[in-house]
């Protein structure tokens, strides 16, 4: 549980974001350490104080943009979202990365905080387009792409090198246009308020 106050990104209905920081260490440590055999093979987020720290150095650095996704009702760290690879200019386009806390996966929350993160990349980032580069056998992972309106654009044999090989993934992308017309007249705008 969260005990310092924070400043919320957006909000939905039954989740919010935030910011990594080092006020929320422990929480992301007990989340990615608790959930590690969830998250293989797909995913190996850090799960020590020294990676945590690499990782919210490459956030200042702004290689990456993070977010923590919290339940509204109890502060429950729900999962992690960031957006690597940011290319602006012609380009402005962004990849996901995600990975949920095992108790409260298949709820509905990521679904929630993930379409929060594709708000803030599309208004706020003003990004035209975001990848999902999902591994063909991570059907949860798969789901959440195509329950949000992701287009799958093809297969990338040997794309990504995960824990010491080479995984094959399914690439998904949405652009700018897609998403805000499919959200037209909704207001999930960041809220920037303390809670």
């Amino acid at each position: 549980m969260f005990e310092r106050r924070r400043k919320v990104i957006a909000r939905s209905e039954t989740v919010h974001l935030f910011s990594p920081s080092k006020d929320s260490a422990a929480d992301f440590l007990a989340l990615t350490t608790t959930s590690e055999s969830f998250h293989q093979p797909w995913v190996y987020p850090a799960t020590d104080t020294r990676r945590y720290r690499a990782y919210l150095d490459r956030l200042e650095r702004h290689e990456a943009v993070g977010f923590l996704v919290a339940r509204n009702s109890d502060d429950a760290l729900i999962g992690v979202i960031n957006i690597n690879d940011i290319i602006l200019g012609g380009f402005r386009s962004g990849s996901l990365r995600y990975y949920a806390n095992a108790p409260y996966s298949g709820r509905g929350y990521m679904t929630e905080g993930l379409a929060l993160v594709l708000d803030q990349a599309f208004t706020v980032l003003n990004l035209h387009r975001i990848e999902a580069n999902v591994q063909p056998q991570n059907d949860a992972s798969l789901a959440l792409v195509r329950k949000l309106g992701f287009r799958k654009e093809g297969f990338s044999p040997a794309f990504l090198k995960i824990n010491g090989e080479w995984r094959d993934h399914e690439r998904w992308a949405m652009v700018a246009e897609e998403w805000l017309a499919a959200h037209a007249g909704e207001n999930n705008a960041a809220v920037s308020e303390i809670v």
